[in-house]
């Protein structure tokens, strides 16, 4: 299909990359139309929301017309507050590190952002994400690793299947961000040195401890801290506080530096150790998502992220039915963290991944 017959919606947020993005749409002759989604944010702390402030959305607009291109804000205050803040505050309550931009990307962007765009007569949706696609010999779409190595984004979007990838672009996959701003630049457009914006928009200016105290206050529950052979050095303020390999603000006095190492839900305890007490060669993950759809036929080698700006790692990869892995690494890995994705790579091909349960 010809370029100047496509319908493309871009999900636009008034940042340099998804402007930069619907401007190369546009420059490549599509029938481009930007849409921002309207997100919850607390009552009093809308200017804080990092996605979607007033600001943002009069930025996105300038773009937009700069661009001469419908633009339409659509608002998903309540799935949001629903599907991703809960999941969030639920995940605290039960002593995980959840990772609320996945829900996100899967059901907010992905999900009823996608629908909005079909309904608008779309053929694609459009982000500003640091991916790219390509297709195997077998036909199935592939997700790859964006060029730039220092903002990949593939590991946020490994829960993607051929039905979403078929209706995804990611114009920006070859580039740099350094090179995003330039073409912000020639091209005049407002958000060129807009910085980037970091951590969990909902949350605005304020620690996710703080976010935790107003709306989960049950979290704020204390207990004891022991060493890793047992001995009972302190107590916490409730095991949402804390993250593994946290080592700043346990609130207790030791000659050598002490990590977080383990939270023991079932006795609310903290556990802490020496830095060599991080490592594990072993965890285990649920709702796996394999991108072609079907799960290897056995254990493979791969490639394998823990966190999205970690080091990949060499592991051997165990498929348990369709959506549960054991992943056994080579080499001790530290900071595994429940409630976090672990997403499997062959080179530059993203696999899938799932969240890490133990």
């Amino acid at each position: 299909m010809p370029a100047s017959s496509t319908k493309v919606v871009v999900a636009m947020s008034g940042g340099v990359d998804s402007s930069v993005a619907a401007a190369l749409l546009v420059e490549q002759g599509y029938q481009v139309t930007g849409l921002m989604l309207r997100l919850w944010s607390e009552d009093g702390r809308c200017e804080e929301n990092r996605c979607c402030t007033p600001d943002s959305m009069a930025l996105a607009r300038r773009v937009a017309a700069q661009l001469k291109i419908p633009f339409y804000a659509v608002d998903a205050q309540q799935l949001f507050r629903d599907e991703v803040v809960q999941y969030f505050i639920e995940g605290y309550k039960e002593g995980i590190t959840p990772n609320p931009c996945l829900t996100c990307n899967r059901l907010v962007r992905w999900g009823f952002l996608l629908d909005r765009a079909i309904d608008l007569g779309a053929h694609f949706m459009a982000t500003g994400h640091y991916a790219r696609i390509s297709i195997d010999n077998n036909g199935k779409i592939r997700l790859l690793k964006g060029v730039d190595p220092s903002k990949d984004q593939s590991y946020v979007l490994h829960f993607l299947g051929q039905s979403n990838l078929e209706k995804t672009l990611f114009p920006l996959g070859d580039t740099t961000k350094p090179q995003v701003r330039e073409m912000a630049k020639r091209r005049g457009l407002p958000v060129a040195e807009k910085p980037d914006s970091q951590d969990l928009c909902f949350l605005g200016a304020d620690d996710y401890r703080k976010f935790l105290q107003r709306h989960a206050p049950e979290v704020e529950k204390p207990g004891p801290i022991y060493t890793a052979d047992g001995e009972l050095i302190g107590e916490h303020r409730g095991l949402a506080f804390y993250t593994i390999g946290q080592r700043k603000g346990l609130g207790v006095a030791t000659t050598d530096p002490l990590y977080v190492i383990f939270k023991d839900r079932e006795r609310n305890a903290l556990l802490v150790g020496k830095a060599d007490q991080l490592g594990s060669y072993n965890l285990s993950a649920g709702n796996v998502n394999w991108i072609v759809g079907e799960p290897p036929a056995g254990p493979f080698r791969s490639q394998v992220k823990i966190r999205y700006k970690a080091q990949a790692a060499w592991a051997q990869v165990t498929p348990i039915g369709r959506d549960s892995v054991l992943v056994q690494f080579e080499q001790p890995v530290r900071g595994i963290t429940p409630g976090q994705a672990v997403v499997f790579y062959n080179d530059e091909v993203c696999l899938g991944g799932g969240i890490i349960q133990e």
